[in-house]
């Protein structure tokens, strides 16, 4: 990347000021599973140092590190403690971090590490799960100037009481885009052990093809409907602040994926992709009492419980019968915790059943103006109908239509659907240059 002219705020004006552009590369946990590969990422992180570039590394914990510091947690207590199940978790990052800071000194480049509580990154206080609600940018700015390598711990932060917290699964992708933003990055570069995103995830789809870029909306959709590539709160914030965000693999020279605002895309697809997500329990709840806010009691208890719900059909009685059916998804890991509430809310409601459906999955068409074109949704209903597969739900808006079938049944689902639209042979959408990183 070469200088660019930028605006700085001061003191209520703005400024215009040369500096060399910056980058925030944020590497996965098989990306630092052993030293080798970490040495790789540090050499990965220089080079684009000396390419001009100011570099910041955001880092995961060590592949499994997560997973074994937790099983230690819960050896100790069944149902440990949110607070120091994250004072657990986060060590995973310290020695990941420390080791990447050591392993660019190694290769002959200066760095300083820090954790999430050191720069600070600040969360609120809802443990395991937080979310960021401001970056201090000084240190890294200050590392930046010595001409080092800041490489930043991911996943963590610390709560304005000072307590240790994290951000949920792919936290360390959030980390890595907020850090972007705050800075203003040219680019945050999530490097994973894929080459970017598919139009369906290749393990479950061989057809599946990689997307050159594919903007904010659709990327947060899919993200939210089972796509593993990053996490939805990441993809949130890079559309909030405008963050380009370049997928790709830590393993391959190959370009990614670009993800970036609509109006930055040359030529757009109509769709972009599939996803997948097993594991689903539909909840319908029979001859409940019809009265105004009906469907905003049910939303509220959920929210409060912090159950996630997705296709949601409420259907009323005739006149002479003033009663309702309501259907909606949920994560069967979330039913357990559901459950009670709504069993109590169906009593509430005089509602004559509770009908609980498992061992279901939610496939996903994602792209744009699929609303207002309904031949796409009988057309997908149809292809799969065709094959075989039946579909016990369908939700309609205009960047996704996802449809409910059987578990057993969801990667053939896929996979038709992916060929019934031709997803493989839809021009990829180009970026204007302009979002494309040098």
């Amino acid at each position: 990347m070469k200088p660019t002219e930028t605006e700085t705020p001061i003191g209520g004006l703005s400024f215009k000021s040369r500096r060399r552009p910056l980058i925030v590369k944020k590497f996965g946990g098989t990306s630092v599973a052993n030293i080798d590969r970490i040495r790789r990422i540090a050499r990965l992180a220089l080079a684009s140092q000396r390419e001009g570039n100011d570099v910041v590394v955001v880092v995961s914990a060590m592949s499994g590190e997560t997973d074994r510091l937790l099983k230690l947690a819960h050896q100790v207590l069944p149902l440990p403690e949110g607070r120091e199940m994250d004072v657990i978790a986060a060590t995973g990052e310290q020695v990941t971090v420390a080791l990447t800071a050591l392993a660019i000194q190694a290769e002959g480049g200066k760095s300083s590490s820090f954790l999430g509580h050191q720069l600070p990154v600040i969360t609120d206080s809802a443990f395991t799960r937080a979310r960021i609600q401001c970056v201090e940018q000084g240190p890294i700015r200050e590392a930046l100037a010595r001409g080092q390598i800041a490489v930043v711990a991911g996943f963590q932060g610390v709560d304005p009481r000072n307590n240790i917290t994290t951000l949920g699964r792919g936290g360390s992708d959030t980390t890595a885009v907020a850090v972007a933003a705050a800075l203003g990055a040219d680019v945050c570069e999530i490097y994973t052990d894929v080459e970017g995103v598919f139009t369906a995830d290749p393990r479950v789809c061989p057809a599946g093809s990689k997307l050159k870029s594919i903007p904010y909306e659709e990327m947060l959709e899919l993200a939210s409907l089972g796509a593993k590539v990053l996490q939805v709160r990441s993809v949130e914030i890079a559309m909030k602040y405008n963050v380009p965000v370049h997928v790709r693999s830590s393993f391959s020279e190959e370009e990614g994926t670009l993800i970036v605002p609509r109006d930055k895309m040359l030529e757009s697809r109509r769709l972009m992709g599939l996803a997948c997500e097993k594991g689903q329990v539909r909840v319908e709840l029979i001859g409940a009492e019809c009265r105004p806010g009906l469907v905003a009691e049910l939303t509220y208890l959920l929210a409060d419980l912090n159950v996630s719900v997705d296709m949601l059909c409420h259907s009323r009685g005739a006149v002479e019968n003033p009663r309702a059916d309501i259907s909606f998804t949920l994560p069967e890991g979330e039913l357990r915790r559901a459950q009670p509430s709504l069993e109590q809310f169906m009593g509430k409601l005089g509602a004559t059943g509770l009908q609980i459906s498992t061992d279901l999955a939610k496939v996903t068409l994602v792209g744009i103006g699929l609303r207002s074109d309904p031949g796409i949704a009988a057309r997908l209903c149809r292809s799969l109908t065709q094959q075989g597969i039946h579909v016990s739900g369908l939700s309609v808006n205009e960047l996704r239509i996802s449809c409910l079938v059987e578990s057993g049944a969801a990667d053939r689902a896929v996979c038709i659907l992916h060929e019934t639209f031709e997803l493989a042979g839809e021009a990829p959408a180009e970026p204007l240059a302009s979002a494309t990183p040098a």
